[in-house]
């Protein structure tokens, strides 16, 4: 007797998810695709065992991670509800954010630079994009990519460069952020994944490196995070213009995983006098505990 059309479709979905989960080499380690038992055509991208990104391919609107979430708001609230925004992308991973640009603001165009373009290859292969978005991959350095962009062109300038979960060093700097003041339209604004644990001095760092160039700052994270309890993400965001520190409060602390957000006095006290971070004293970010990724 031949099999059922759902035991034929069961088999081939079991295949695809053990091609999936196998580990490929790619520029920047080892990269593999893990099913999500929750939805049916959804993955994690993990590299040297480390999640990286997580993509639905039947809605790239939803975002699993907690820190990801975060800079969904920023771009929500970026610009009023459903208008095209022009974003650059340093780091690209699954292009998880990319994809959520254009589904939720369709017309939008996007600038991805992503030095791995092995890595780059095989999210093409394993999780196409629309190919109706608007997305450019550029396979550079984050901060020579980005000083290949016109003056002014960005909304918005998301930064979430890791390579082997570090943040390199020449993306910590006053100077790296003098590059992304320049690629900002006027009252542009940057959002920056940032991780760290106790005592925090590479995020107090980039706190105090961030308001030696922007007038308004925001900080996103988990309170444990901000208590120096663990480590984890806080996302970054920067701007001339007053930021909608209300709205991103109530939208962070209704998350899953709610959010503080801390701004203003409190985030400079936040800061505990750490100075901005130069080119010549800046160092990558710390490496997360093993613990972190069990």
């Amino acid at each position: 007797m031949g099999k059922s059309r759902s035991s034929s479709r069961r088999e081939r979905d079991r295949e695809r998810d053990a091609g999936a989960a196998a580990p490929e080499a790619v520029d920047g380690g080892s990269a593999r695709f893990v099913p999500d038992p929750d939805r049916a055509r959804a993955w994690t991208l993990l590299l040297d065992d480390a999640p990286q990104s997580h993509v639905d391919l039947d809605d790239p609107a939803h975002l699993s991670f907690e820190y990801q979430r975060r800079i969904g708001h920023v771009i929500d609230l970026t610009a009023p509800p459903g208008r095209p925004l022009h974003v650059v992308h340093l780091g690209g991973g699954a292009l998880t954010l990319a994809r959520y640009v254009a589904a939720t603001r369709p017309r939008s165009t996007q600038q991805v630079v992503e030095r791995d373009a092995a890595l780059v290859r095989l999210v093409r292969e394993r999780l196409p994009l629309d190919p109706g978005a608007r997305i450019r991959v550029r396979s550079l350095d984050a901060r020579e990519g980005l000083g290949k962009l016109p003056d002014g062109w960005a909304d918005l300038v998301i930064s979430d460069v890791f390579s082997g979960a570090r943040t390199p060093a020449h993306l910590t700097s006053v100077e790296f952020l003098d590059e992304v003041r320049r690629t900002l339209k006027p009252g542009g604004s940057y959002a920056a994944n940032l991780a760290d644990g106790p005592p925090l001095a590479h995020l107090r760092g980039q706190i105090a490196t961030a308001a030696a160039r922007f007038a308004e700052l925001a900080l996103v994270a988990d309170p444990t995070v901000l208590r120096g309890k663990r480590f984890g993400n806080a996302v970054l965001v920067a701007s001339d213009l007053p930021l909608p520190v209300a709205e991103l409060t109530r939208r962070a602390a209704s998350d899953p995983h709610p959010g503080r957000v801390e701004h203003g006095r409190a985030l400079t006290d936040f800061t505990g006098g750490a100075v901005p971070v130069t080119d010549a004293s800046a160092v990558a970010s710390p490496a997360p505990p093993p613990s972190v990724f069990r």
